[in-house]
C-alpha cells in the first residue's frame, strides 16, 4: 500500500472513491436519496477545495502497489478540538477490503497525529455501520453519541469514538 497526498487535481478521484465505497457501506444504512444528497455536499468540488486550502486538514490516497490502482483515502483534520485530531473520513472500495489497507492507514494517521503534537483521534460512525467493529479492533472506543442534523430533511446517527495516542 501506498499513501500520497491528494491534490486539487485529485478531486475527481476522490469523488469518485467514495461514490464507489458508499454505494456498498451504505446500501442498507441510507436511502438513496440521502446518500446521494450527502455525497454531493460532503464531496462537492468547492467542499473539497476547502478542505485542500486548510493547512490542517489533509487527504491522502490509497494505492494498491500490486495492481497501481487506488483504492480508497483518508481524510483528516489537525486541531480540530484541543490536541485532537478529527477523522473525518477513511474510505476503500469493497474489492480493497481485507488487504489491510485500513489498518495500515489508522497506524499512518496515529503517525502524522503524533508528528502534529496532537494525543487524540476522534471520529462519528453510522451506529448501523459494521466499521464500528473494525475501530473498535484497532483501541478506538465509544465515548458518546448524537443525532446530527445534515440538511434536507436528513440526520446523521452516530457513535462518536476516540483513539488515545500513547506517547
Amino acid at each position: 500500500m501506498k499513501l500520497t497526498q491528494a491534490t486539487e487535481k485529485d478531486i475527481p478521484l476522490i469523488q469518485d472513491l467514495a461514490r464507489r465505497s458508499w454505494e456498498n457501506a451504505y446500501a442498507e444504512i441510507l436511502s438513496v436519496d440521502q446518500m446521494d444528497y450527502m455525497l454531493s455536499e460532503m464531496y462537492s468540488e468547492t467542499e473539497i477545495k476547502s478542505h485542500l486550502l486548510n493547512p490542517d486538514y489533509h487527504y491522502y490516497l490509497i494505492q494498491d502497489e500490486t495492481t497501481g490502482l487506488y483504492d480508497g483515502f483518508i481524510g483528516y483534520q489537525h486541531n480540530y478540538e484541543n490536541l485532537t485530531t478529527k477523522l473525518h473520513r477513511i474510505y476503500l472500495v469493497p474489492e480493497s477490503k481485507g488487504k489491510g489497507f485500513g489498518k495500515e492507514a489508522l497506524l499512518f494517521l496515529n503517525e502524522k497525529v503524533s508528528e502534529n503534537g496532537n494525543d487524540r483521534i476522534i471520529l462519528n460512525v453510522n451506529k448501523y455501520n459494521s466499521a464500528r467493529n473494525f475501530y473498535e479492533s484497532q483501541g478506538y472506543r465509544v465515548y458518546g453519541e448524537g443525532v446530527f442534523d445534515i440538511g434536507n430533511g436528513f440526520v446523521m446517527d452516530d457513535y462518536m469514538m476516540e483513539f488515545l495516542i500513547h506517547k
